[in-house]
Order: structure tokens, then sequence, then C-alpha cells
């Protein structure tokens, strides 16, 4: 995709650092630089502002990528492209049918009605919850892998999302301030909105999040 651009030696690319390693990757074996900017904390897609402040005299291009099927807000990074003549490339999520997208929708509805003591995910334009992504609020990181614990320990699947930002990888190390990428890595928590989950299952998820997630409380 960046070669058959024109991306190639000498360019830099701004990419997210909050996500996977692939698209950093991508961006060396074309033999251009990764630059990595700042996401916005609700969609954890690059931050236009942010990726506007990170561009240089030889920066080529910007690769945007939707998380966690919540679409990227694309009009100001679109618009950053335009002001500085930079391809603007997406790095798109697999899509899953509608019918399952919608039954991801219903349950993720659910979640938002009845979880407390977390941050339940921004809906946004065309979120397919491929993750329910929420935040866990507290000191960080002990906070939500203690939290992560106690959900599993109640018999409830959870996972973190993105364990380690891009910028703190080997090879990819990089001395850059990007506090909203750092909140999300210590924060985030998914928790399961599969289709085949049952009504009992939702419950027992909202049972065992809200069973300590009231504990969290004070921290909003």
């Amino acid at each position: 995709m960046l070669r058959a651009a024109g991306v190639g030696v000498g360019d830099e690319v701004v990419v997210p650092a909050f996500g996977n390693v692939e698209v950093a990757e991508a961006v060396a074996l074309a033999g251009a630089l990764p630059v990595f900017a700042d996401i916005d904390p609700a969609s954890y897609c690059l931050d236009a502002s942010a990726v506007e402040a990170a561009l240089t005299s030889r920066t080529a291009a910007v690769v945007v990528v939707h998380r966690f099927g919540r679409p990227a807000d694309l009009g100001p990074l679109h618009a950053v492209g335009r002001r500085h003549g930079l391809l603007i490339l997406e790095h798109g999520e697999s899509e899953a049918p509608y019918d399952e997208v919608a039954q991801r929708r219903q349950r993720a509805a659910y979640l938002d009605g009845k979880l407390k003591g977390v941050r339940t995910p921004d809906w946004g334009d065309g979120h397919t919850y491929q993750q329910y992504v929420v935040r866990v609020p507290g000191n960080g990181r002990p906070d939500r892998d203690a939290f992560a614990r106690a959900v599993r320990l109640r018999g409830v699947g959870c996972w973190v999302p993105v364990k380690t930002p891009v910028h703190r990888m080997p090879g990819f190390r990089r001395c850059v301030s990007l506090p909203e990428t750092e909140r999300a890595a210590d924060e985030t928590l998914g928790l399961p909105v599969d289709a085949a989950l049952t009504k009992r299952d939702m419950q027992r998820i909202v049972s065992a999040c809200n069973a300590l997630g009231g504990l969290l409380q004070q921290a909003f």
C-alpha cells in the first residue's frame, strides 16, 4: 500500500502507537520512518491536531487505523492532508456480517445501560463493536489489572486490548509524549459482546463488573 503510493526511503509516515505493531512495521518495510501521534480518547483513533503537530518537511503520509470497530473521524484528518499535501491512507478492520454486527450492537447497548463504575465506550457513528472496550478509572494499570483478575475469577472473560503501545516496543522505541495513548493503554479493558452470548451471559458480565466497579466510583 505504501510503496504503491510512492512512499519510500527518506519519508516519514504518521501512525498511531495505540494498537498493533503491523502498521509501523509496514512503514519500516517500505523504507520510511514511522512517526507516532497521539489518539483521540473517545475513538482511540488518531487525533487530527496531534497528527498536525507531528508533521515535518519529510512527512509523506498518514495511516489512519480504525480501532475496535469504531471508525476514525476522517474529516479533520483529510483537512490536514489537504493543507499539507499529504496522503491519508486508511487501515481498516475486517467487516462482519450485518446480523452479527446488529447483535453485537444490541449487547453493547445492554452493557451501556447496566454497567457502573467503569466508563463505557463512546458510540460514535458506525461503531460495529468488534471489541467492547471500557475504561477502568483509578490509578492506571494497577487498578485495571486487578479489576481484570477479579472479573475473570467471577467467570467472565476479559482482555487488555493494547498491552504495550508501539512507541515502547523494541525497534520502535521513541522519546515522544503521547499522554492519551499511555492513559488508554493503562485503563482499557475489553469485555465480550459476541453474538453467541445469552441473556444470562450478559447478566453475569454486568454482575461481575458492578460488584467491583462500585469501589471505583469515587475516581470519576
